[in-house]
């Protein structure tokens, strides 16, 4: 069905399709079209089956190497840590079953529960048939209100308009004509002889033949789009993956490099092998994983709290990183529905003063001056809407007006109709720009034209003042010409009203009422989370398919752009090569008159250009570049199912400012996992230095390898999730910048602190495994050296003692460290601790089970500690306590280097 149907006449398009006959298909011929061409739907996309689903949660670099961390375990015989490792696994896969489970029903929850109609005719009758049994040749009756069932070729119609804004992103309605002709190339939005899939009637009638159904219509040629964009990796599956790799290597390396000082040093190779295999697990954080989808999982639920559903994990962490917010004009940074702005009488327009004050929204119903009170009146009775309740049918701006009338007006428009009943009219045609129609009076007739204001104007010889009816002349006439114009320039939609007594359908020598202009108004959030982006070095972009001054208009009083300098129209898009488009896209704020292949190539020019790019909108035309962003944002209640399928997360209540709390809690979310990256890996560098130096030195291990997963499983594990859902600063957060898209975890002090802590935990650690031989050599007076030291530690009860001073240190420094860790330019006596009531338990609960292990006589046995004296505790927490102590300092050091640079900055400033 590839036929550009826009060009052919309504006879050529009755032949192609096989369909001449007035009274349409007939039954037979419907039912074997179905079967050649399908039902007319969109398809869905292939959903995974469990199995799959489930595989997919451990498709996960990290996963790899706790897995081999489990092999590792089962072969040194320690199964219960092998159970350990695989219930991590386990919870990891889980939570991520769960929580796509949940946003898949969430979604399915906002999806309509009502089935599709249409009006076709069929066999010379008209019947209703659910939409998904059209076939291409069928006929479809059209008339206000209903949505439009297939792509259609229009045959016949009167007055019809159509709100296409799902499709191209403008909300005025756009005028059909059958006899339009089209030429090849024309934009779907100018196409005024074709009605799309998706949009409604909202004045008219009309009738259309089908030429494309299901995935061959307009929006299946979008919902094909979005399949073939390819999934992209978040950054944090990236610097994560990166990890998981890093690691993977480190534990091979470590490996290899202690087997080799096995070798050279004559050690006992079986023996040495399994502590090098020892080794390798402590390179692994083995509950990194299971800390990071818990992490995220818990993020999801508290923005759940706040209407926004997620769909995949990950992408809540990737908008903290988002630096570009691409959001499309209608029903986003808009309300998708018209509103009077202003209603102005020819009086006021010519500044008078003397027809009453201005009428604006909001002033309520109240006295009006006469000639008020008559543009009201033609503006309510010269209109087809309908506001009942039923609902609202017709034109946006027809019904924008009869809204304005219910509330600011002394009567509605069925107490007008029943005193001034219509008789007779002239619809609104596109050639004609207006409308008029006629009314029965008391003493006569009257008639009310309404439509564009230019041409309204220039049939008209008078104009009604506070004063009376004046005469048009020359200065006059151009003064309303000019208010016109600037009114048009602000991007509003302006209608113009005129009056003649008597019927005035040949529109002519008419009184000229005044003005009223529209607008699709901004959301009244979406100023406010636009500044909240500018302080968060966040820059917001307007892409819509909306003429360039209704944009620009708009751009201008949400704080997007302050001149037309940064607005990018379709048409200049269209000459631009990739180069180009990415030069530009740096600058503009604004691109207006774009089609869905436009929005998916500006972007790509964002994120080539180094940005992180999260993309918003409600119509199926934003489906696509839903998909290409970094995340795709979908609004929940006005948004099409298509753009909800394409994006990453769906705002349930279509508030643009929730974007804002969304970024602010990715923030948070990063920042945590960084914290717990950090405390995990530069924990386990202290294991891996204290291993490896004591084994370089020819010294006996200083941990079991059931110490270490011990410490990596209970120690580790349970304050790192604490430090995954801390409390954070988050209006701190939004005043820095976005880290950039290649920022490593290990950034801004991340590897020095990873280091630096490593290093500290590793000396006291292997302090406290050689303070016991260090006191036997210092009492006996002999020498200390590696070989003297290797020899006091050769007696079983010395070792085994030994060996719990540096399990125990380095469980508890561990421990503290953690705590310091939840902000590392803050004292802990400045921390609020009853914000993280977890880290408290798991601190706690890990002193606990630190005990246990050296006090339990069961424990003792299995993991061959030894018990330990009120006097070694105490001198074992104060050497734990070290990486506490250096945390005061470095936050003091901070506070202080902070405080001068403050001064200066006050300094320079006077």
């Amino acid at each position: 069905m590839a036929e550009a149907f826009e060009t052919k006449t309504t006879e050529e398009t009755g032949r192609l399709l096989h369909s001449t006959d007035p009274g349409g298909l007939s039954a037979e011929e419907a039912r074997k079209r179905l079967e050649q061409y399908g039902p007319n739907r969109l398809q869905e996309p292939e959903q995974p089956g469990f199995f799959s689903r489930l595989l997919s949660q451990f498709m996960d670099p990290l996963i790899y190497v706790l897995a081999a961390a489990g092999v590792i375990s089962v072969f040194l015989g320690e199964i219960g840590d092998a159970c350990i490792i695989a219930a991590v696994a386990a919870l990891n896969g889980a939570v991520g079953m769960i929580q796509e489970g949940k946003a898949k029903r969430a979604l399915d929850a906002l999806k309509k529960m009502t089935r599709l109609k249409a009006v076709v005719r069929r066999d010379q009758t008209d019947q209703e048939i659910d939409a998904a049994e059209l076939v291409p040749g069928d006929l479809v009756v059209l008339d206000a209100g209903r949505q439009v069932p297939a792509d259609l070729r229009l045959l016949w119609t009167e007055s019809l308009r159509a709100e296409e804004s799902a499709l191209t992103g403008e909300a005025a309605p756009v005028h059909k004509d059958a006899g339009f002709s089209a030429a090849a190339g024309l934009p779907v939005g100018d196409r005024k002889n074709m009605a799309y899939m998706s949009s409604n009637v909202t004045a008219g009638r009309g009738l259309g033949m089908v030429t494309a159904t299901g995935m061959d219509t307009e929006i299946g040629r979008i919902a094909r789009l979005i399949r073939e964009a390819p999934m992209e990796a978040t950054p944090l599956q990236k610097r994560l993956g990166d990890l998981g790799g890093a690691l993977s290597i480190l534990a091979v390396a470590l490996c290899a490099a202690l087997f080799g000082l096995a070798v050279w040093q004559k050690r006992d190779v079986g023996e040495m092998l399994i502590t090098a295999i020892s080794l390798a697990v402590a390179a692994v954080p083995e509950g990194l994983p299971a800390v990071v989808t818990i992490v995220l999982a818990l993020s999801v639920s508290r923005m759940a709290r706040v209407h926004t559903i997620v769909r995949r994990l990950p992408s809540v962490e990737t908008l903290g990183a988002v630096s570009v917010v691409c959001s499309d004009k209608t029903g986003t940074l808009t309300m998708n529905r018209m509103t009077v702005e202003e209603v102005l009488d020819a009086g006021e327009l010519l500044d008078e003063g003397v027809s009453g004050r201005r009428r604006r929204p909001g002033r309520g119903k109240g006295a009006m001056a006469p000639c008020q009170e008559e543009l009201l009146r033609a503006f309510v009775l010269c209109n087809d809407a309908e506001l009942n309740k039923k609902g609202r049918i017709g034109d946006p701006g027809e019904l924008a007006l009869l809204e304005y009338a219910e509330k600011e007006g002394p009567w509605t428009k069925g107490e007008l109709e029943r005193q001034l009943p219509r008789t007779a009219e002239r619809a609104f045609d596109p050639e004609r720009k207006r409308m008029t129609t006629v009314h029965r009076t008391e003493t006569g007739t009257v008639s009310y034209t309404k439509g564009a204001p230019d041409v309204i104007l220039e049939r008209c010889s008078r104009y009604l003042s506070g004063g009376g009816e004046r005469p048009l002349i020359g200065g006059s006439r151009r003064r309303l010409q000019d208010r016109i114009s600037w009114l048009s320039s602000q991007g509003l939609r302006v209608l113009g009203a005129a009056r003649s007594d008597g019927d005035g359908r040949k529109e002519e020598d008419m009184v000229f009422l005044g003005l009223a202009a529209m607008a699709d108004p901004p959301r009244p959030e979406a100023a406010h989370a636009v500044a909240m982006f500018k302080r968060a070095h966040v820059r917001t972009v307007m892409i819509t398919g909306d003429h360039r001054d209704t944009a620009l208009a708009i751009a201008r009083r949400l704080g997007i752009a302050e001149d037309g300098t940064q607005c990018i129209s379709g048409a200049e898009l269209d000459r631009m090569d990739d180069a180009a488009l990415k030069e530009r896209a740096e600058t503009a704020a604004v691109f207006s008159r774009v089609s869905p292949d436009h929005k998916v190539r500006i972007v790509r020019a964002l994120k080539e250009n180094g940005s992180i790019v999260a993309m918003t909108g409600d119509g199926v035309n934003d489906a696509p570049s839903l998909k290409a962003a970094d995340v795709g944002i979908a609004m929940g209640q006005t948004g099409t199912d298509v753009a909800k399928q394409a994006a990453d997360m769906v705002l349930t209540d279509d508030n643009f400012a929730t974007i804002e709390k969304a970024i602010e809690e990715g923030r948070g979310v990063y920042e945590n996992i960084k914290k717990a990256v950090i405390f995990l890996l530069s924990s386990n560098f202290g294991e891996i230095m204290t291993m490896f130096t004591a084994i370089a030195l020819s010294l006996p291990s200083p941990l079991k390898a059931s110490h270490i997963l011990w410490i990596n499983l209970i120690t580790d594990s349970l304050p790192a999730l604490a430090l995954g859902t801390d409390k954070n600063d988050g209006p701190a957060l939004m005043e820095e910048p976005p880290r950039g898209k290649d920022e490593s975890l290990f950034s801004r002090g991340g590897m020095a602190c990873t280091l630096f802590y490593g290093f500290l935990i590793a000396v006291i650690s292997l302090t406290a495994f050689l303070r016991l031989p260090v006191g036997i050599l210092a009492a006996e007076g002999k020498r200390i050296t590696a070989e003297s030291l290797s020899l006091v530690l050769g007696d079983p009860a010395v070792l085994a003692r030994s060996q719990t001073y540096a399990f125990t240190v380095l469980g508890l420094s561990q421990l503290f460290h953690a705590v310091g860790m939840r902000d590392v330019g803050r004292s802990v006596f400045r921390m609020n601790h009853l914000e993280n009531r977890l880290m408290l338990a798991a601190a706690a609960l890990g002193v606990l089970l630190q005990v246990l292990v050296t006090e339990n006589s069961r424990l003792v046995a299995l993991f061959q500690t030894a018990a330990l004296s009120g006097t070694e505790w105490r001198e074992l927490l104060f050497l734990a306590a070290a990486p506490l102590a250096a945390h005061e300092l470095l936050a003091g050091l901070s506070r202080i280097s902070g405080a001068r640079g403050t001064a200066e900055k006050e300094r320079s400033g006077l």
